[in-house]
């Protein structure tokens, strides 16, 4: 099943969200996926 997830961001995090996701090419998914990644490793 497939869940849907939207947040808020103010413009200027958008830019700088925009400009990651282009330079990488990511998708908005793969951006989301790839920062949780990050995220979990540093946990560790």
């Amino acid at each position: 099943m497939s869940k849907e997830v939207r947040f808020t961001v103010s413009d200027e995090q958008h830019e700088r969200l925009s400009d990651l996701k282009d330079e990488r090419g990511y998708t908005w998914k793969g951006l989301m996926l790839e920062g949780a990644k990050c995220l979990e490793r540093d946990g560790s």
